[in-house]
């Protein structure tokens, strides 16, 4: 086990306890997720960073669909380029 898996199961053990409500609230989510923190440390930090990009795209697209209540002009706002004008300087 790395010493930083070490420092992070220790810190799970020890918040829990603790008298300050918000650092033992801390400590109940940490002890619930304890597998998922220390599996951190197994995986070499791998995150779902790309997973969460996409989805931003796709919330976004959604966003801009607010006024559309087919799923044929959904789908034709999917299929059109941005065609937002841009910003000329005239100097």
């Amino acid at each position: 086990m790395t010493a930083g898996k070490h420092l992070a199961a220790d810190l799970i053990a020890i918040l829990p306890p603790c008298p300050i409500p918000e650092v033992a609230r801390l400590g109940g989510t940490l002890r619930a997720w304890r597998a998922q923190v220390l599996a951190h440390f197994d995986t070499g930090g791998v995150s779902n960073g790309g997973t969460e990009a996409i989805n931003l795209i796709i919330e976004k697209t959604r966003r801009l669909a607010h006024g559309f209540r087919t799923f044929t002009h959904y789908r034709l706002l999917l299929a059109t380029p941005c065609t937002r004008p841009r910003k000329v300087n005239h100097a």
